[in-house]
């Protein structure tokens, strides 16, 4: 088991791979990625997606990282879809339909509709266009956007976010924009702990936690997994 350590939205985040996951799926899809033909200038875009709990973010860092030690390897660029999340003031004064009822946007936030997806449109528009692009981040320790906290230096990047596969609009027109597509998936029963264990961690008792998930996080489990397209590369938890 190889043990990466490393920030994640701000955070300190420490996660192990097996070594049989980085030589037989990490590094070659690495490499896929590097062999994706692109015009000259432009960017070779590609698309990570899964449910919350994943590990979506941590797995696009850790190949960041990945990339850059391995020989012959172009760097790739780990970017997140969360920065494009509404920000916190707007999130509060918006209300969102769920289960046929209005209901205040921050307690779906995370879901797909606490997210700008035309400004995100805008933005994967430009990335893979070549040009210069500073981009957002969400930043944990604030709960809020940080704008053009990223200049975007690479050739290869990687976007990563619960939404970038769903099959519904907005969201399936973004893959237009998309050169390799990566689905991450697992099971409920296994996420759920995970959610829980991450809300404890940031302060929510046990029973808050758990009624956290009910009401947030296991329907945007549920949302995700049933809404996600096949993707060029499957991969399945745990890996």
């Amino acid at each position: 088991m190889l043990e990466w350590k490393g920030r994640v939205n701000g955070l300190p985040v420490c996660a192990g791979f097996r070594e049989e996951s980085v030589k037989r799926v990490f590094l070659p899809l690495l490499w896929e990625i590097a062999r994706r033909p692109r015009e000259e200038g432009r960017r070779t875009v590609a698309f990570l997606a899964g449910p919350p709990g994943a590990g979506k973010s941590t797995l696009a860092a850790f190949l960041e990282e990945l990339s850059r030690e391995t020989p012959g390897l172009p760097p790739l660029q780990a970017l997140g879809m969360d920065g494009f999340h509404y920000p916190q003031e707007e999130i509060a004064r918006r209300r969102v339909l769920r289960a046929g009822r209005w209901q205040p946007m921050r307690r779906y936030k995370g879901g797909p509709e606490s997210f700008d997806t035309e400004k995100l449109a805008r933005a994967l528009e430009t990335l893979g266009r070549g040009d210069p692009v500073r981009w957002p981040v969400y930043d944990r320790r604030l709960h809020d956007v940080v704008e053009e906290a990223l200049e975007v230096r690479e050739r290869l990047v990687l976007v990563e976010g619960n939404w970038m596969l769903d099959l519904r609009e907005p969201w399936a027109g973004l893959y237009a924009f998309c050169d390799l597509s990566i689905a991450l998936r697992g099971k409920e029963a296994l996420l759920r702990p995970r959610l829980v264990a991450r809300k404890v961690a940031g302060g929510l008792s046990q029973e808050d936690a758990q009624a956290f998930y009910e009401d947030c996080d296991g329907p945007n489990v549920r949302m995700c997994l049933e809404n996600m397209r096949k993707a060029d590369v499957e991969l399945l938890l745990p890996l």
